[in-house]
């Protein structure tokens, strides 16, 4: 069984910046993530700009340079692994951590691949892989979509966009302009704050002349193959309908966490137990890095405003003779 000071768990850019902060301290490591590099962000549509601008993205002091202000997906990805090669990083992609224990001083991780020692965890996992579901009648119907990839599959078909925030804002502008028929379902009585200042002209005005249909303090009760109810203020409406994107947001794996012995908050926000300067959990030698720290406040924590968390977690382990 392999043995090393720390294994951080996803290989997202948090954890990829942890990963670079261990090698500058000489200190043994180990990233594992369950799927690809940067996993996450490859799950992001085809053609999504980040609200950031390049330079606020950047760790472990390799430049990333993007053709606009904002980079996009793509210039994410490959910035991304050009910095985890520039560090030569020890990433384990496609191993997915089953199970942590933790025996005396040491914990023992179980991955689908093999196990291993160390002395201390770092989670990084971010939330994106799990979907805040609407628990409705249809909504495991293959027609249902809570990620977005490109618009061109959905061309000419009657849609529905569910949310509000930015996913859904740019669900429904690309597939509008490859001829859907889009009606937008949202729970509050306006789009959120939130929503990328370069967008929202668009989105507003396809929504006044009625391009994009929208239906504000509205919910979607039911889905079936080939329609949609809605409880709209004026009562239900069914329309027909051939794909469902529930932009509804995302959580961190909860179950994973519990097992694990992490304390989670009992209120709506369900954040775990963490020290907010040094980032360990409620399990010494146990800490989070990144937006997982903020729980279903996923609005809270971002790759720009996180990326000390990997700096705090050194100090304090180093500080604290964890190795």
């Amino acid at each position: 069984m392999k043995n090393f000071d720390v294994i951080i768990i996803g290989a997202g850019p948090i954890g990829l910046s942890c990963g670079i902060e261990a090698k500058k301290r000489n200190i043994s490591y180990l990233i594992l993530e369950k799927g690809c590099l940067v996993n996450s962000l490859f799950h992001y549509p085809t053609n999504m700009t980040f609200f950031s601008t390049s330079d606020r993205l950047e760790i472990g002091e390799v430049p990333f340079v993007s053709h606009g202000d904002k980079p996009n997906r793509r210039e994410a990805l490959e910035y991304y692994r050009r910095a985890a090669d520039a560090w030569k990083l020890n990433v384990h992609t496609y191993e997915e951590v089953t199970n942590i224990k933790k025996e005396n001083d040491v914990f023992v991780l179980q991955t689908i691949k093999q196990n291993y020692k160390a002395r201390n965890i770092i989670i990084a996992t971010g939330f994106f892989d799990e979907p805040n579901l609407l628990n409705i009648p249809g909504e495991d119907l293959p027609k249902v979509k809570h990620y977005f990839d490109e618009a061109h599959p959905y061309a000419y078909l009657k849609l529905i966009v569910i949310g509000a925030g930015n996913s859904a804002v740019d669900v429904a502008l690309e597939t509008y302009r490859r001829q859907s028929e889009v009606t937008m379902v949202i729970r509050e009585d306006k789009l959120k704050e939130g929503v990328k200042y370069w967008v929202r002209p668009d989105i507003e005005n396809r929504i006044k002349e009625g391009g994009i249909k929208a239906h504000f303090n509205s919910e979607v009760i039911e889905i079936r193959d080939k329609e949609v109810d809605i409880r709209i203020p004026k009562g239900l409406i069914t329309i027909e309908n051939d794909f469902v994107f529930a932009m509804t947001g995302y959580h961190p794996n909860y179950d994973f966490l519990r097992n694990i012995g992490l304390e989670i908050s009992n209120d709506d926000n369900l954040i775990p137990k963490f020290d907010e300067t040094t980032f360990e959990t409620n399990i010494e030698g146990l800490y989070l890095a990144g937006v997982i720290c903020g729980g279903m406040k996923t609005g809270k924590w971002f790759i720009e405003n996180s990326l000390y968390h990997a700096v705090n977690i050194f100090n304090h382990m180093e500080n604290n003779s964890h190795f």
